[in-house]
């Protein structure tokens, strides 16, 4: 495949911290985030819910610690856990204490708003004693009343000038394991305030245009602020906020790496939108294949096209390719080149066979070169 200069993203430069075993910034991987939903008191649950979003591909989650009956919930939930768990903490410092020493991960909790600087320093310590990295997490809805009136109203320059603030607390303390966030549900006014801070700080930056709406409607606007500025060369993780269970923020967060080649996994889905030249229902078809390939997490990818216009150019470039033909007999590509048909009855199924048997492939391909290592 020819060099494509047009599709480079040069990423921000930054330092690296870890969040339980998992890297964040520096040169590792940009990891994909989302938040349960479940009263934290109820650890089965709350489990559940973890268990999906980790088959769903998480690389961290966060939890709720707003009371002592979360935190005590919160133990039983790190340790039942695959992945790192964030605390999510905000005016109460105790319950960042318990967090911490019942195996967070991070914490999400602004410095500042917390009290006094020996709340700091004591938040600080746990931190420190526990492995805890701490996330920054400012937000436009939340900003502080002396920065609202100093700027009259939520701009880049107010969440950038918290940010900073929040920060100070934590290196005054001599601490350095952070990240930051500075969302707002307006994108024009995240993307100006991660731009901003980009430009101000070495750390890891966290993603996210907070309450985004539902699955559609937030997709969209997620996929457009966090999408520019990964394209930009911003972000080291990222959170889709949407009024959805959080698998689907999970599904959601994955797509937007995939479309711009920063981060593959599962199935690459290039269907047409199709029309009246469609040889099978091209809808239905991609649904039930999305569906029933969703456990596939090795990258590969798959175009599936109701006619001949485009069908055999997408198929050139992916590796299983579907395109519709008369006589309810379509054409099946493999790695690009033209390989047999399948009818209509045994279409869906013969292309779920194909993609597991090509997964099946190129994991024991990589599993061999590992070895051989």
């Amino acid at each position: 495949m020819s060099v494509r200069p047009w599709r480079d993203i040069t990423r921000r430069k930054c330092r690296q911290i870890m969040v339980g075993k998992v890297p964040v910034g520096g040169d590792a991987p940009v990891t994909v985030q989302t938040m349960t939903n479940t009263p934290t008191e109820d650890a089965k649950a709350t489990i559940d819910q973890i268990r999906r979003c980790e088959e769903a591909g998480a690389d961290i989650i966060r939890v709720s610690c707003p009371t002592t009956e979360a935190t005590a919930a919160f133990r039983q939930i790190t340790r039942a856990a695959r992945i790192p768990v964030v605390a999510d903490i905000h005016f109460h410092y105790k319950r960042a204490l318990e967090a911490a020493d019942a195996g967070a991960a991070c914490l999400r909790i602004n410095p500042g708003n917390i009290g006094s600087s020996d709340r700091v320093a004591e938040v600080v310590r746990a931190a420190k004693a526990n492995g805890c990295a701490i996330r920054i997490g400012v937000n436009a809805g939340s900003l502080e009343k002396d920065l609202l009136e100093k700027y009259g109203e939520p701009c880049p320059e107010a969440l950038v000038e918290s940010a900073l603030d929040h920060i100070k607390l934590l290196q005054d303390h001599d601490f350095h394991e952070y990240k930051v966030a500075v969302k707002a549900s307006d994108v024009f006014l995240a993307v100006a305030a991660y731009q901003q801070l980009a430009e101000a700080v070495d750390c890891p930056l966290h993603l996210g245009i907070t309450e985004a709406g539902g699955l559609i409607g937030g997709t969209v606007k997620s996929a457009i602020g966090i999408g520019s500025l990964l394209w930009f060369g911003i972000g080291d993780t990222i959170r889709v906020s949407l009024s959805a269970e959080p698998e689907e923020e999970v599904r959601v967060g994955f797509e937007i790496l995939k479309a711009l080649g920063i981060r593959n996994r599962g199935v690459r889905v290039v269907s047409c939108p199709s029309c009246a030249r469609q040889g099978f229902d091209v809808i239905r078809t991609v649904e039930k294949l999305e569906s029933r390939l969703s456990h596939i997490r090795t990258p590969l990818s798959l175009s599936v096209l109701g006619c001949v216009v485009n069908g055999p150019g997408e198929a050139r470039e992916t590796d299983i390719g579907l395109t519709g033909g008369g006589n309810g007999k379509h054409m099946v590509y493999l790695s690009g080149v033209t390989s047999h048909h399948v009818d209509d009855e045994r279409m869906v199924d013969h292309i779920v066979e194909l993609v597991e048997k090509k997964a099946a492939e190129i994991e024991a391909a990589n599993a061999a070169v590992e070895a051989a290592e």
